[in-house]
C-alpha cells in the first residue's frame, strides 16, 4: 500500500521579507546621509563643486572656532538647553504633584496639559507668532486692553526678549510631557512608604525629599536626558518664530547649519552637524550616566 508523501516542514521567512523595505529605507535615507556627512565634513564640498569635492582635513572645524557666529549659535544652543531642561523639570513635576492629589477634574487636566506634546512644532511656532507679533498681537492687545502700554514690545523683534520667548514655547510644549512621566512614577511608589514616615512624625517637606525624590530619581533620568537632547536639537521654532534674528540673536545650531548648508556650503555644513552629533552624544551618555548611579530601587 502506498503512502501519501507529506511535505517537508520548512521554515517560513515571509515575515522577514517585509522588514526588507524598511531596512533599505532605514540605510539609503539614515545610514547612508551619516556616513557620507563625515566624510564630507573634511572636504571643501561646495554646490559650485558638487561632484569635486577636494579634502581639506580639520580646515572646516578650524574655522568654525573662529567664526563668532558659529560662536554665537553654540551659546545659544547650550543656554536654550540648560535653562528648558530645567524649566521643564520644575514645571512638569509642580503639576504631576498637583494632578497626582485628590483634585477635581484631574484626568480632565492632565489632557489639557499633555495636548501641547502632541502638536505640531510648526503649528505652535506659527500661533505663538501671532502671540507674541508687535502689531496686533495677543499679548500687546492684552496689555494694552490692561492699560499697561509701556509693556508693550516688540517680543520677537527685540534681541534681549526674542530667545525669552522661545524658551517659554519649548517649556509651555513639554512640561506635560514630562508631567506624564512624573505621574506613572508617582503612581508606582507604594503608600507604605508614606504611612511609615507619617508614624515616625515626617512632615510633608521630609516626606517629598526622603522618599518622593529619590523613588522619582528614574522619572528625572529620562525627562532631563530627553529634554537636553530635544533642547540642543532645536530648529522648528526658532525657525519659524525669528529664523535666528533679529540679527544673530536667537541663531543655534541647526538654524546656522541649514542657514549654511541653503548658500550650498555642504562640507562646512556637515562639519557642524558632526559637531553636534557628538556634542548631543556625549553629553546624553555623560547625563544618562551620572544619573542613573543616583536611583534607588523600591
Amino acid at each position: 500500500m502506498l503512502r501519501r508523501r507529506t511535505p517537508m516542514k520548512t521554515k517560513k521567512f515571509y515575515p522577514n521579507y517585509f522588514t526588507f523595505p524598511a531596512v533599505i529605507l532605514f540605510i539609503v535615507f539614515y545610514c547612508v546621509p551619516i556616513i557620507a556627512g563625515f566624510f564630507m565634513s573634511f572636504t571643501d564640498w561646495h554646490i559650485k563643486r558638487l561632484l569635486t569635492p577636494k579634502f581639506v582635513g580639520f580646515k572646516n572645524f578650524v574655522r568654525l572656532f573662529g567664526d563668532e557666529h558659529f560662536i554665537l549659535a553654540l551659546k545659544n544652543t547650550v543656554l536654550f538647553a540648560v535653562v528648558t531642561t530645567i524649566g521643564i523639570v520644575i514645571f512638569g513635576l509642580l503639576l504631576a504633584l498637583l494632578l497626582n492629589s485628590a483634585v477635581k477634574g484631574k484626568a480632565f487636566f492632565r489632557t489639557i496639559f499633555y495636548l501641547p506634546a502632541v502638536l505640531s512644532l510648526i503649528v505652535i511656532g506659527i500661533m505663538f507668532k501671532a502671540v507674541f507679533k508687535m502689531d496686533g498681537g495677543v499679548l500687546n492687545n492684552i496689555l494694552m486692553a490692561l492699560g499697561l502700554q509701556n509693556l508693550v514690545n516688540d517680543w520677537l523683534g527685540n534681541p534681549k526678549t526674542a530667545m525669552m520667548c522661545i524658551v517659554f514655547v519649548q517649556i509651555w510644549k513639554w512640561s506635560g510631557f514630562a508631567m506624564a512621566i512624573y505621574l506613572a512614577g508617582l503612581q508606582g511608589i507604594s503608600t507604605d512608604y508614606y504611612e511609615a514616615a507619617m508614624l515616625d512624625g515626617a512632615t510633608a517637606l521630609q516626606k517629598f525629599r526622603n522618599i518622593t525624590l529619590p523613588l522619582l530619581m528614574p522619572a528625572f533620568t529620562v525627562v532631563i536626558t530627553m529634554n537636553t537632547i530635544g533642547g540642543f536639537k532645536v530648529f522648528e521654532q526658532v525657525y519659524v518664530m525669528t529664523n535666528g534674528g533679529p540679527g544673530f540673536s536667537t541663531q543655534v545650531l541647526s538654524t546656522y547649519i541649514y542657514s549654511e548648508f541653503s548658500k550650498g556650503s555642504l562640507g562646512r555644513s556637515s562639519a557642524m552637524s558632526l559637531l553636534l552629533f557628538l556634542m548631543i552624544s556625549i553629553i546624553a551618555v555623560v547625563l544618562n550616566t551620572a544619573l542613573r548611579k543616583r536611583e534607588v530601587e523600591m
